[in-house]
């Protein structure tokens, strides 16, 4: 005879398994996805950060180790994934969430609960997001909606806020906000890195060099060899 234990663990393992089957992501059943050195907490409503993002912590981090009192900020962070990572690798860093109010905010609340991550509720389109912090941040990583909204994706992805995925047909409408917002956060010499599709090696670039406050623009590849995000400093 099959215990009633067994039985209801083989019910819940049924579910699961129906579940991903029809391509729900595998964060979305375990509920918490691996990112570097921490996991953070998600689910239906916010991103689930991938494994290619995790280059925009390479690309600040011996900048936050070279300053005294280093401040980050993490703009669209959907789960926070960004802002955690940063405040385990840097432990006396401030670190600064900036997300949309709504469902991924209420992720990103739980996720920073433990108080290393203060969170900032405000639109990256808004020239008035967190004011206090124009001119006193060392680092601004970003990782944006940037997918264009014609583009076909993985099955997984249509799981995530469709908000945090598209950016209208080119994918590029959220990002000359990015790029606004982190060259009023940054002081002289702080460090961006903005993640983008992997068509947008160029586009990017040339975004942040019409800006006309940016030195030492560079594009980067993923693991995988595409075009996968910028790095540029304040002048």
């Amino acid at each position: 005879m099959i215990s009633s234990v067994h039985s209801s663990a083989a019910v819940a393992l049924d579910r699961l398994l129906t579940r991903r089957a029809a391509r729900e992501p595998l964060q979305h059943l375990v509920g918490r996805a691996p990112f570097r050195h921490i996991e953070a907490a998600v689910g239906p409503g916010v991103f689930v950060p991938r494994p290619e993002t995790e280059l925009l912590v390479d690309a600040v981090l011996p900048h936050l180790h070279a300053v005294a009192e280093p401040v980050a900020v993490d703009l669209c962070a959907g789960s926070g994934a960004l802002a955690l990572a940063l405040a385990d690798e840097v432990p006396g860093a401030r670190i600064i969430a900036v997300e949309l109010p709504g469902e991924s905010a209420a992720w990103l609340t739980r996720n920073t609960a433990a108080g290393r991550v203060e969170v900032v509720l405000g639109d990256v389109a808004d020239a008035d997001v967190a004011p206090e912090l124009a001119g006193r941040v060392d680092a601004v990583v970003c990782n944006p909606p940037y997918v264009p909204s014609n583009a076909q994706v993985a099955a997984e992805v249509r799981h995530d806020p469709q908000v945090a995925v598209f950016a209208g047909p080119t994918g590029l409408e959220v990002i000359p906000y990015a790029v606004a917002r982190a060259a009023e956060m940054l002081r002289p010499g702080g460090v961006l890195a903005l993640e983008h599709d992997d068509t947008q090696g160029r586009a990017v670039p040339e975004l942040l060099v019409a800006d006309g406050r940016w030195d030492d623009i560079a594009d980067h590849r993923d693991l995988t060899g595409r075009p996968r995000y910028a790095t540029a400093v304040r002048h």
